[in-house]
């Protein structure tokens, strides 16, 4: 059986004040061949505050998303730490399927993990319980009862207070934990780990009992494209990072 080609991205991060993302993104989406996968690995959009929000931008996406189905391409979205409240109603709109936060791919020789990338950041206690206390499934359904406009605030608050908490840590802080990194890929038995959040994209190469293996690291749209790209049959996995047209 073939298996298909297969792309990944992540942290594109749309909002409507940065338009040149939004169609950064529709021109990649409609370059895409036939019959290939596309993994939305989390922070699609800037924020999420619930899947009853029909912004003009949230349709935008959903319809580009929903189009390629009648290019029999298969979409699947992993949620990241902005978007973590997007659900079942707008992956359906968008007829993308929602995948676990840790989800493996089998290759011809190789086979990935790939993640959002937050869970690797375990030299950040503090960010791993507010991540924990956020995904409390009890916490989460509180919140989307709430009025829309008291959901907007207390995004708004929270991306506030995230922001002036990132401009005091290090760098090495708000990156990946190699120890992590390693004891995750040995779990789930890995050779290749895909993943995004941090921004730093990159390929990095190293030794897992002493078999070489990957760790490829998506970039943040914010600057232009950045994917990951596997080509069906084949081995071959590249990241790319091009400047938007």
């Amino acid at each position: 059986m073939n298996n298909p080609t297969r792309y990944f991205i992540a942290d594109i991060h749309l909002t409507d004040d940065e338009p040149e993302i939004t169609a950064g993104l529709l021109s990649f989406l409609d370059t895409l061949p036939d019959n290939c996968e596309l993994y939305i690995l989390g922070d699609l959009f800037d924020y999420w505050v619930g899947d009853d929000v029909n912004s003009i931008l949230h349709k935008q996406i959903a319809s580009a998303l929903q189009s390629l189905s009648n290019r029999h391409i298969k979409k699947y979205f992993v949620c990241g730490n902005r978007d973590f409240l997007l659900g079942k109603q707008y992956a359906k709109s968008c007829d993308m399927t929602l995948l676990t936060d840790i989800n493996c791919l089998v290759k011809s020789e190789n086979s990935i993990i790939f993640l959002h990338g937050d869970l690797l950041c375990t030299d950040d206690p503090h960010y791993q319980r507010f991540r924990k206390i956020m995904h409390c499934s009890w916490l989460q359904k509180l919140f989307l009862c709430m009025p829309l406009f008291i959901r907007l605030k207390i995004a708004i608050k929270l991306r506030q207070k995230s922001s002036q908490h990132n401009r005091v840590k290090s760098e090495t802080i708000m990156d990946v934990n190699q120890q992590t990194v390693v004891k995750m890929m040995i779990k789930y038995h890995a050779d290749i780990m895909i993943h995004g959040h941090t921004h730093k994209p990159a390929t990095h190469v190293f030794l897992i009992n002493e078999k070489p293996v990957k760790r490829i690291v998506l970039g943040a749209w914010h600057d232009g494209v950045s994917y990951i790209k596997q080509e069906s049959n084949s081995d071959n996995i590249q990241l790319y990072n091009h400047c938007f047209k």
